[in-house]
């Protein structure tokens, strides 16, 4: 199986401790949305890129699970892997590990590339989207994650 990606690390702040102690539910959503931002730098798209080419990438779609529970003061890291691609699109998974590599979050986003001079989905420039190819050809599972996919549902006993 193909490692994961490491694109962050980072320890959880006090400010994102809830009152139940332990990180709150949307902290979990900021840690992946900063994996989102690492994964941009990763394949090009900069801050000056998206300035001088007026690119950039959306989140059309996210699902979280949580796993276990992360304390104030923990390190974590997110790492990454692409399920998919195409000219627009990218399907990106983040999982979220803390102490003794704790697997404590999962986050699967659908990314859309976006035109921002028309507000409108557009092809990955060229460069951006070799470096996605690239990524995923080391960075890509041989089987999908078991959280990738699911619904959200009550399973009700017949």
């Amino acid at each position: 199986m193909r490692e994961a990606k490491k694109l962050l690390q980072d320890t959880v702040p006090a400010a994102w401790i809830d009152y139940n102690g332990h990180m709150n539910d949307a902290e979990y959503s900021r840690a992946f949305s900063q994996g989102v931002d690492a994964f941009m730098t990763l394949i090009g798209l900069t801050e000056d890129f998206r300035d001088q080419e007026q690119y950039t990438v959306y989140t059309l779609e996210a699902h979280i699970c949580y796993l276990d529970e992360m304390k104030q003061d923990e390190p974590f890291d997110v790492r990454l892997q692409i399920l998919d691609y195409d000219a627009k699109r990218a399907h990106v998974f983040f999982e979220l590990f803390g102490d003794n590599d704790k697997r404590a979050a999962t986050g699967e986003q659908m990314l859309m590339g976006m035109d921002q001079t028309t507000g409108r989905p557009a092809p990955f420039p060229e460069t951006v989207f070799t470096k996605l190819e690239e990524l995923a050809e080391e960075h890509t599972p041989a089987e999908k994650p078991q959280e990738a996919g699911r619904v959200i549902g009550i399973r009700h006993k017949k």
